[in-house]
């Protein structure tokens, strides 16, 4: 017989910086319960087969394997998402184009489009906490915008819609109020590539040209065209782009353009808005 303390003292994840947290992730998981009921119960039984599936989870991540791809979940904001190793994993860093976003726009109707939405992490955030907003998520994965149109389904946001386009090929003639994107930001030869989680993850969610600017010039360049007087871009990127960032917005015309700081204290978003 094994118990709930002991599966978890035995672990064995030293590669994970999270390396407890992991655990009791996997193991609550395998048993079907919460994280609060191991602590609660630690010297419960488990069943030989969960104890298996435990087993099966941890293995997998000795070998490096995310453990949001391991349960096919991730909370992210106030919602939980579906994912799979087509789509990143939404990250908390993330969180903080969110609540950019809502501040700067009100409660009242507006029209908002996310870009290389993904899991659906941004746009379906924002739907959840501002339900006068209509919502317009794309992607040009399919796979990805599927996924995220199961999220949207799961979580019964009607006031948000999921495309497959590759930016904004496929929205000529539609105008926003707000438009917000994660694109990929990382430059091709990035050592970071080949390490810890980001090796599982897409690259083509990831790499975007040699010093990591491709789809932020792209997305700079297009918007002005699909936002309405007045509307604001707001675009995530990597820690150390924010200056370059600033000067593509501003080449574009862009007013008020400026970043705001993670809680890393780190440049993580830029955004402008287009003069009325």
């Amino acid at each position: 017989m094994t118990i709930i303390a002991s599966l978890l003292r035995n672990a064995q994840l030293p590669e994970s910086p999270t390396e407890r947290l992991d655990a009791e992730l996997l193991l609550a998981a395998a048993i079907g319960k919460s994280r609060s009921y191991l602590h609660t119960w630690p010297e419960r039984i488990v069943s030989s087969e969960d104890a298996q599936r435990y087993a099966d989870y941890l293995q997998r991540r000795r070998g490096g394997e995310p453990v949001a791809y391991i349960l096919g979940q991730q909370g992210f904001w106030k919602i939980d998402l579906e994912v799979a190793p087509h789509t990143l994993i939404p990250r908390p860093d993330t969180e903080l184009l969110v609540e950019t976003a809502l501040e700067l726009q009100p409660a009242s109707p507006a029209k908002v489009l996310d870009l290389g939405t993904g899991t659906g992490a941004i746009a379906l955030a924002l739907a959840s906490d501002r339900p006068a907003w209509q919502v317009t998520a794309v992607d040009r994965v399919e796979e990805a915008a599927a996924l995220a149109e199961r999220n949207r389904q799961r979580l019964g946001l009607g006031n948000a819609q999921v495309r497959v386009s590759h930016w904004f090929d496929s929205l000529a003639g539609e105008r926003f109020d707000l438009i917000v994107s994660n694109p990929p930001y990382i430059a091709a030869a990035d050592p970071h590539l080949v390490a810890g989680d980001v090796r599982f993850e897409p690259s083509s969610a990831l790499v975007a040209g040699a010093d990591g600017l491709d789809d932020l010039r792209v997305i700079a360049a297009q918007a002005p065209a699909h936002l309405l007087p007045g509307g604001w871009l707001l675009l995530e990127h990597g820690y150390d782009q924010a200056a370059s960032v600033r000067a593509l917005l501003a080449e574009q015309g862009f007013i008020e353009v400026a970043s705001r700081t993670d809680l890393g204290g780190h440049e993580r978003i830029t955004l402008g808005r287009l003069p009325c």
